[in-house]
């Protein structure tokens, strides 16, 4: 009977994985949070491993003897030590296109929320006040704003079809796409230090990987035009937090509306929460009830492939089946 791990999930339950996989006759099973060396004992004999935020390290893959796949539930894979998983020949796969319209329309939210201050008005009025909740010059309209989206994958690309109605300019910054799709997408091409030199608000809609972990930085932040806003419902892992909580503090950046935070979940006593210029959601951009079922059976139908020895789709660390 084959073995397939769950490493930790945050749903309800298991019940759809087991609907697919028990008629198979895999035997699954779960671990809903452990320690490192309980995960490590999980997976020695584990022919498939699903996992969701877990960090799936180099000391975890090492255990594994017999594992033909490891599957994240989603589309980031940075808790899986890809360089690790390759040493082993275990191809990493993800789900890269769900909850696209659902990141789109979040970031949307952020966009409009942290542009018409809805926070901030939403709390005055709980105050029992009825009045502008932030100086006139802290409201703004897209048609008068350039807004700057950093990578145009499919969420970007979303995102720039949700913005163009409003009418604002779109600057796009991503070295893997071409300046004539970005023209042809109604934006305009542009370097990373352009973009944040001119932007008024800069969405972030990149991976965390080396290349850009920690790309919003003191430096960065100081290269963004004095005043502008910040809106991240990718990685956590793309912003410095401490550094984005001095440039919010000194006002060299009105606003950062975040649905993704580093450390994540974010320490209660954290500085970021006590400044009234930051909207928060928790990671909870992907969420609804359509998206988290694509999600979870098609991660799961990669498992079934490599337990059956198919092709496998979406293999991210240049591993073969």
């Amino acid at each position: 009977m084959q073995k397939v791990v769950i490493t930790d999930y945050t749903f309800d339950n298991t019940d759809l994985e087991r609907t697919i996989l028990e008629p198979l006759g895999c035997r699954l099973e779960t671990l809903k949070a452990g320690k490192d060396q309980a995960l490590i004992d999980l997976v020695r004999d584990a022919d498939a491993v699903l996992t969701q935020f877990a960090p799936v390290h180099a000391g975890v893959i090492g255990a594994m003897r017999q594992c033909r796949v490891i599957v994240r539930y989603g589309i980031g894979v940075d808790n899986v030590d890809l360089a690790a998983a390759a040493a082993q020949r275990i191809p990493v796969c993800n789900v890269p296109d769900y909850c696209i319209d659902e990141v789109a329309d979040h970031t949307l939210a952020l966009i409009l929320a942290a542009t018409r201050q809805i926070v901030p008005s939403t709390n005055v009025i709980r105050a029992g006040q009825w009045r502008l909740p932030v100086p006139l010059t802290a409201l703004h309209a897209l048609k008068h704003m350039t807004v700057g989206l950093v990578a145009f994958g499919r969420i970007g690309r979303e995102v720039a079809a949700r913005l163009k109605p409003f009418k604002c300019q779109i600057l796009v910054s991503d070295p893997a796409v071409s300046p004539e799709a970005v023209r042809d997408a109604g934006c305009l091409p542009a370097t990373l230090d352009e973009l944040l030199a001119q932007s008024d608000l800069v969405s972030l809609h990149c991976p965390s990987v080396e290349t850009t972990r920690y790309m919003i930085n003191a430096t960065t932040l100081a290269r963004m035009k004095p005043g502008a806003m910040l809106v991240n419902a990718s990685r956590g892992t793309l912003v410095d937090t401490n550094a984005l909580v001095a440039a919010l503090q000194s006002g060299q950046i009105s606003a950062a509306a975040l649905d993704v935070t580093d450390p994540e979940p974010i320490n209660p006593d954290h500085p970021l929460l006590k400044l009234e210029n930051v909207i928060l959601t928790p990671h909870d951009a992907s969420a609804t009830p359509q998206a988290v079922h694509k999600l979870r059976t098609d991660a799961t139908g990669i498992v079934v492939k490599a337990l059956r020895g198919e092709r496998l789709p979406n293999i991210v660390n240049n591993v073969s089946a």
